[in-house]
């Protein structure tokens, strides 16, 4: 599993900046450096194509991309309150976590930034999707289970959709990643929103 330690302080976005009750409806990200663009040419992050492929189906939904490269859950609670305020989404997509686990903290504080940032996002009118993580074996079989688990647990009990595995089916593919071995490349972000693309589309 892969994830961003460096903090950035700027926000990419996609869509408008604002939102009132004729507008089409929005899908706010709120992720860290895998939804951020880390290290991508602008426009070429699962994010981007996301909105290609809305627009390749005739649909309207915006999309305010609110990431940021070395997010926490912590963070990402803090911001959303005015982030939901400001955009009023339809669907709210939470790709946060994996930062808190290399991070080493308490996966009780985690668990809780979860649960209250899907509470706050159905609130608030939105549907939620959360998007999974996993641990690399290294970091230990019982913490990378814990933290695998606190997902599904959490989204289940919120009433949240889940994609168990944010980066199914190539986190062992260092050809998927960019030099660091740490952020996913170019060829990858495809695979990233075709494993995201079936849970949104059943939302939309």
């Amino acid at each position: 599993m892969v994830f961003a330690l460096a903090l950035a302080s700027t926000v990419q976005a996609q869509g408008s900046t604002a939102s009132s009750a004729a507008d089409p409806p929005l899908i706010l990200i709120l992720g860290d450096s895998l939804s951020a663009e880390y290290g991508l040419k602008r426009g070429s992050g699962w994010v981007a194509l996301l909105e290609d492929r809305l627009r390749k189906e005739g649909r309207r939904e915006r999309i305010h991309n609110a990431s940021i490269s070395g997010e926490t859950t912590a963070g990402g609670r803090t911001r959303l309150p005015a982030l939901l305020a400001n955009y009023r989404p339809r669907i709210v997509v939470i790709e946060l976590g994996g930062n808190d686990a290399l991070r080493g903290l308490p996966l009780a504080g985690t668990e809780t930034n979860l649960r209250e940032m899907i509470r706050a996002s159905r609130a608030a009118g939105a549907r939620v999707l959360v998007l999974g993580m996993q641990m690399p074996p290294n970091y230990g079989a019982a913490y990378a289970n814990a933290f695998e688990a606190l997902f599904e647990r959490t989204a289940r009990s919120e009433q949240a959709s889940l994609v168990p595995m944010f980066l199914d089916g190539f986190a062992d593919r260092m050809d998927l990643f960019q030099s660091d071995r740490i952020h996913p490349n170019e060829k990858a972000q495809p695979l990233m929103l075709n494993t995201v693309w079936p849970s949104l589309r059943r939302m939309l």
